[in-house]
């Protein structure tokens, strides 16, 4: 029996970086992976290989539609889609690689096999069982399942079968218009699928500020994509080496058939929880089927704490990151500390949306009075010289402390604009403290400030 004084399980963003920092804190730690890799879902088949395909597809875009014009001549890549399976793969074994590396250099064991929990204090891995005084766990989330839809992983797929298609579908349905469909549907799209998206609500990203959302639909269909609004999807079935998906439009309750080749199923995740023995110890669980944990990340039964996708809050790795490091400083006797209210969003299409904050619907619904400053890439030099001038950067901030209150940004690099907003945040930053702040010209960053500048007596190029 070996004696620790944290035991992680699950070897995802949450729990590899627990790890490494329970690690650094001078805790004698074990992460338990029953993968042949560490990094979990994120970095195994979701996150790092998604955008690995999206890079890839998206450079094909450009080689089709935007090369020529910028003298660039010459007859249009073609698709060798085992190869960019290989590179997708190469870039996984890379970054999972270097989570084994950084174990051995913090000198966290890596426990290999699935983990219970017979009792507080003990975890069992096969026939060993190890001792820990703490236990974190960190075993993240699996897709949710739709009733009617039977997933065989080669014609109805989760993200993770999408990945691995053996070819390009001519015709693809994706079920749900969040994040992992509108990711994946926009990479096939690229590479010469024709693409619907069926979602069941009247709107796209579920949450997201309703002008981007609106504007990011008119994107995408403009790329290529159909969607079919207000659809109940009754069941999908597949036979040889295609499919139909029935629905049922939730205005008139009129039943309509789509045929695909592939079928990817993308209507959510949930916590992955199955097998680890909580019920007999008694860990309390949320209506959802979600840990329940209190401030410091440790749930009802003393000693075992929980992070990331297990619990509540946005199913995102960066936001399991943080949970990660912030329960380790409580295990070491420290304060850890996340502060949900400047966690960004991002989804990794062309071109990126990404978020922070506040929208305009939850400022209404809260009745907080805010103002407005919005900002066209049109009006940004560096994006129209690059084809990507389409979008538009949306800060929000208190009407009368004129404190920073949300962004929303949709166009080129959002996804890395949207820091510059979060740190501001994190400072309690007004939104003139931003465009006071000097910009390099010409960058997409100059979006921001003139965002900001527009909250006040109003933006220079617009």
């Amino acid at each position: 029996m070996s004696n620790y004084d944290v035991i992680i399980i699950g070897a995802g963003p949450g729990g590899y970086v627990a790890a490494i920092r329970c690690a650094q804190l001078g805790l004698k730690t074990a992460c338990v992976e029953g993968r042949e890799t560490l990094g979990g879902t994120c970095l195994n088949v979701g996150c790092i290989p998604s955008k690995a395909l999206l890079h890839a597809s998206h450079m094909l875009h450009e080689a089709e539609h935007n090369f020529a014009e910028m003298g660039l001549k010459g007859k249009s890549p073609s698709v060798d889609w085992p190869q960019m399976l290989n590179y997708k793969q190469s870039t996984v074994g890379t970054n999972t690689k270097g989570i084994e590396f950084l174990f051995k250099k913090n000198k966290v064991d890596w426990i290999k096999g699935w983990a219970t929990v017979p009792e507080a204090g003990k975890v069992k891995v096969g026939d060993e069982t190890y001792t820990a005084k703490n236990i974190i766990l960190a075993t993240g989330s699996e897709p949710a399942p739709l009733k009617g839809v039977e997933v065989d992983e080669k014609t109805i797929v989760t993200s993770t079968g999408a990945l691995e298609l053996g070819k390009v579908p001519k015709k693809l349905v994706v079920i749900g218009a969040g994040v992992i469909g509108l990711e994946l549907g926009s990479v096939y799209a690229r590479l010469g699928a024709e693409v619907t998206v069926v979602e069941f609500l009247d709107s796209i990203t579920p949450g997201m500020d309703a002008e981007v959302s609106r504007q990011f639909q008119k994107m995408l269909t403009k790329q290529g994509l159909t969607f079919v609004m207000g659809a109940a999807v009754q069941k999908a079935e597949a036979s040889k080496s295609k499919a139909k998906v029935t629905y049922k439009l939730r205005k008139d309750d009129s039943e309509h058939v789509i045929d695909a080749d592939t079928v990817l199923l993308a209507t959510g995740r949930r916590p992955f929880v199955d097998g680890l023995g909580l019920d007999a110890l008694g860990v309390k669980m949320t209506e959802r089927g979600q840990i329940a944990v209190n401030g410091s990340w440790e749930t009802s039964v003393k000693g075992i704490y929980a992070i990331g996708d297990v619990i509540e809050g946005p199913m995102l790795a960066h936001k399991a990151e943080d949970e990660g490091m912030a329960a380790a400083e409580q295990v070491a006797g420290k304060h850890g500390h996340v502060n949900y209210s400047v966690i960004p969003g991002v989804i990794y299409t062309h071109p990126e949306v990404a978020n922070v904050g506040e929208t305009e619907e939850t400022l209404k619904a809260a009745g907080r009075a805010y103002k407005v400053g919005k900002f066209s890439f049109m009006g940004n030099a560096r994006a129209k010289a690059n084809f990507s001038g389409d979008g538009f950067v949306k800060l929000l901030a208190d009407k009368e402390t004129d404190r920073i209150l949300g962004c929303h940004i949709i166009g080129p690099a959002a996804g890395d604009l949207i820091h510059e907003v979060c740190v501001a945040m994190e400072f309690g930053a007004s939104a003139q403290d931003l465009a006071m702040t000097c910009h390099a010209h010409p960058t997409y960053s100059e979006a921001v400030r003139e965002a900001a500048l527009a909250c006040g007596d109003g933006a220079i190029h617009m």
